[in-house]
Formats: C-alpha cells, structure tokens, sequence
C-alpha cells in the first residue's frame, strides 16, 4: 500500500500502543473511506514512537479475515533514516512461505524525472 494512498483513501485511528520486537509502538487502524478504490478491508499497523518507521503490517479482506503480515526487522540507517532493512510479506494461508526483501542501500527524496515513466522508456528499460 502506497503511503499516499493510505493517506487519501483511508482513514487512520491510534488505537492502542504495544511493544514490538523491543520497539514501543503505537498500534494504527486503517480502514477505507467511503468509495476508496483499495484491496484491503483493513490495515493494523505498528510505527516506532521514537522515530516513526513501521515495523508490522497486517493486511485485512473486505471480510475481515487477515490475508498477510509484513515484518520489519534488522533497523538500521540507511539514506540519512533509520528504518527496517529486512523485511518478510507472509501469507496466513500458506504456511512456510514468504518473501523477503533486503534493503542494502536507499536514497530518499530521488528526483526522477518524469520522462522516465514514458511508455517507450519503459520498453527500452525491459
């Protein structure tokens, strides 16, 4: 979920604060807003208190039936922030998969110009 669309499309409530793997947390829900065009029924999201990066995420269908979590791990800093560098999506329904994502180095705030996303750059990119 892109952070602007969790931004414009739903809306977000504080609705408890935990601990998480060492990290004291404020524990958000995100729920649609009326005709938000979006997957999920529901987000339960943990962000650092201190310094705000997130550390889990659990994705809800429109049932309300947990379909994934993504976990965060492995802080360190990396493009001028601390965030997690590792991070495993997990699917509920399939136990003993995942995927992981390593982060080795980022740069935030990067001006990309918007030619780059023109349909013949992105052939030319393939």
């Amino acid at each position: 979920v892109k952070e602007s669309s969790v931004i414009n499309d739903y809306s977000l409530t504080i609705i408890g604060e935990e601990n998480f793997n060492e990290y004291d947390c404020y524990k958000i829900e995100s729920i649609p807003k009326p005709d938000a065009g979006v997957v999920w029924g529901r987000l339960l999201t943990w962000i650092s208190k201190k310094e705000y990066f997130q550390l889990k995420v659990e994705f809800y269908d429109e049932d309300d039936f947990i379909v994934k979590i993504y976990l965060g791990s492995e802080i360190k800093k990396l493009g001028g922030r601390k965030i997690p560098t590792h991070w495993e999506m997990v699917p509920v329904d399939r136990p003993g998969e995942k995927t992981i994502f390593d982060y080795h180095d980022i740069e935030f705030n990067y001006n990309v110009k918007e030619s780059f996303f023109s349909e013949q750059n992105m052939k030319r990119v393939r």
